[in-house]
């Protein structure tokens, strides 16, 4: 009888602390937001990539279904008759505010879906071009809700609500993004184009992009610039006027022009940006990563330190003014300009608070300044580094290198480095390192006598994708790829107008030849023909612990060449995919897909690139909870939010010979 009654008080105990779990779960329910946006293209407008959402979570996770998954370009009752073409390159990420996401399609600038079904509800219908933005920006001032995007060398606006343009808007609804303020004499513009997209602070557009000079143009008398100048501007929100300009070639008398030898900023151009913008709301500051400017691997034309090419630059968004700048840097002559923005981070170092930021870069350095003043957080030491021996050449004697973090992947390539999958594999790895000069810094210059061997490669350590930042703990999230290249200056043609310019081939992979298949243009998309030089990971994600400055851990993303036929029978771990997936942090989960295949030209991403499943990581660990196979690569970066007490996950994806999708996850 006292068993039965022990027994039935057990029972009586788990009922209540079901209950009671019940009850927690429904409370957690009901305190959770119904609606949580995500505003901007990485969630914040520092670009963290992370929202504060916990309903998808470690132990739910592997019941994610595919709720909801439509092509990427609307159907053909809504174009107009316009033509659509979607190719696997579908960078895109959707913003999703009050109800609607709202995307670019390779059919207009702006679509509005249905976030519950993935419905196209309407599509800006005064598209002329595509372009190539891998996004778009809204803003709002409480009664007007705007999606600035561009349409091809013009900067659109487009009513959130209808997708009307506005008329009043610059001229007839769009400001041609060609016309400069103040255009130097040498350098009209053809063309404008930006891989990035607007960011709207307060009621200020801020626009980076890199225009194309129209050469034909330019007045007879008057030497035709390298390139043209990719300034930064400031538009006003309402009526597209523009309020500022800021010189990234400083012209005389600014700040910066006796970084550039011999007046050579005249003839000078681009130092724009490949990358979005980030900016801090509450300082009113706006933050640009520049490019090198021209050309990316000779820059004799351009002595000196050529401010403000590859800088981390801060502008007062009202005024254009310059806050400070940090160049990373000086005289760039490797194609090493930043790929991604700045990450803004607030962290504790020693105790004291810091309002931060962290670069990510192709180098591999991570560099974190104080976003306030752009002081260095850990010291950032000049150190001297080695000059070359091509002719009218100009070499930097020193670059700034952080002391603080450490870089996220090798910077240099040794005979340890090499892969060793197997003798026969190491021999000939062996071989192919003994013709070139190993770079014996990540900042070897390159030679006309011999090949060097550049590590990084062109493609980076880092990347487009950008970081992730979780704010809870001060982890920092970046993706990377490992990739050799050789390079060897080659000298311009004597007949060309601009023969002060020299030219370089430095984005050829160094791989070991698979026999039978050495030529890879010759190859079948998606054959596997090649195998890197380097071991492993060739694709993967780290993790830093920022306020300390430590690296906690670094995995493999994606399977990698491990299915190689001269790799079978090893029974390999996943060993990381050389491709460009972007993170995406909550409160619970790190999730990351393998990225799309399909090459930016067959030297440069090698035929097993990518992969087709999206994955969960433990954030403390590196280690994947959950995938899903998705049958295409993830393209674009993904997203989430919660819409009426549910949480959706959002991505676009692509593939070499199939049409981009979009697809939201959820749970049942």
């Amino acid at each position: 009888m006292k068993r039965r009654i022990f027994v039935a008080g057990l029972l009586a105990t788990a009922l209540t602390s079901s209950a009671f779990v019940a009850q927690r779960a429904v409370s957690a329910a009901s305190a959770a937001p119904k609606n949580t946006n995500w505003q901007y293209y990485a969630g914040t407008l520092g670009g963290t990539k992370y929202a504060p959402l916990d309903q998808i979570n470690a132990e739910n996770v592997k019941d994610l279904k595919v709720v909801w998954r439509v092509p990427a370009a609307p159907p053909e009752a809504i174009l107009n008759g316009r033509k659509q073409v979607v190719g696997n390159n579908f960078e895109q990420t959707p913003l999703f505010v009050d109800g609607k996401l709202y995307m670019r399609s390779e059919a207009g600038p702006v679509v509005a879906m249905d976030p519950l079904t993935g419905k196209v509800l309407w599509v800006d219908k005064q598209a002329k071009e595509v372009g190539r933005s891998r996004g778009i920006s809204y803003w709002t001032d409480g009664k007007d809700a705007r999606i600035f995007a561009l349409d091809g060398s013009t900067l659109i606006a487009v009513n959130a609500k209808t997708g009307e343009r506005y008329p009043g808007f610059g001229a007839d609804g769009a400001v041609d993004l060609r016309v400069y303020a103040d255009p130097r004499p040498n350098s009209p513009i053809k063309s404008y184009s930006w891989s990035s997209f607007p960011v709207v602070i307060g009621n200020t557009v801020v626009v980076a992009g890199v225009p194309e000079l129209d050469r034909e143009k330019a007045p007879p008398s008057a030497k035709p610039a390298l390139d043209a100048p990719g300034d930064i501007r400031g538009y006003d929100a309402r009526s597209g006027k523009l309020v500022w300009t800021f010189h990234v070639i400083p012209r005389p008398g600014e700040f910066g022009y006796d970084t550039w030898k011999n007046n050579s900023a005249d003839i000078n151009g681009l130092g724009g940006t490949w990358t979005w913008l980030t900016a801090d709301e509450k300082l009113g500051y706006v933050y640009i990563a520049t490019e090198a400017p021209s050309n990316d691997f000779f820059g004799g034309h351009r002595p000196g330190d050529n401010l403000f090419g590859d800088t981390i630059l801060c502008l007062d968004a009202k005024t254009g003014k310059r806050v400070w700048h940090f160049q990373t840097i000086h005289h760039d002559i490797w194609d090493f300009d930043h790929p991604a923005p700045p990450t803004l981070i607030d962290i504790t170092v020693d105790g004291k608070k810091i309002p931060a930021l962290a670069q990510i870069s192709k180098q591999a350095y991570v560099y974190v300044l104080n976003r306030v003043n752009g002081k260095p957080v850990w010291p950032i030491e000049e150190k001297p580094v080695p000059a070359g021996n091509i002719p009218g050449e100009y070499y930097s004697p020193t670059q700034p290198i952080p002391t603080k973090p450490e870089p996220v992947d090798m910077q240099q390539l040794t005979e340890k480095d090499l892969t060793d999958f197997t003798p026969e594999l190491h021999q000939q790895a062996l071989d192919i390192f003994k013709k070139y000069v190993p770079g014996n810094t990540v900042y070897s210059p390159q030679r006309t006598d011999q090949e060097i061997i550049m590590m990084p490669g062109t493609t980076g350590a880092a990347n487009w994708p950008g970081a992730a930042f979780d704010p809870e703990t001060g982890k920092l999230y970046v993706p990377f790829v490992r990739n050799a290249v050789h390079s060897l200056d080659i000298k311009g043609d004597d007949n060309s107008s601009f023969d002060y310019e020299r030219k370089a081939d430095s984005e050829r992979n160094l791989e070991i030849p698979f026999p039978g298949a050495s030529q890879r243009k010759a190859a079948k998309p998606g054959d596997m023909t090649e195998l890197p030089l380097t071991k492993p990971p060739y694709g993967g994600i780290a993790a830093y612990d920022m306020n300390k400055g430590e690296l906690l851990w670094k995995v493999a993303n994606g399977d990698g060449p491990r299915n190689h036929p001269a790799l079978k029978g090893l029974n390999l771990p996943p060993l990381g995919s050389h491709s460009r997936p972007s993170p995406l942090v909550t409160k619970t989960l790190l999730f990351m897909g393998e990225g799309r295949d399909g090459p930016n030209g067959p030297s440069l991403v090698p035929p097993w690139a990518g992969g087709t499943k999206f994955q969960a990581f433990d954030k403390a660990t590196g280690k994947v909870v959950w995938q899903m196979d998705l049958g295409l690569g993830t393209s674009g970066a993904p997203m989430t939010y919660m819409y009426n007490g549910k949480q959706y996950i959002v991505v676009t994806l692509g593939w070499h010979d199939k049409t981009s999708e979009v697809a939201a996850l959820a749970l049942p």
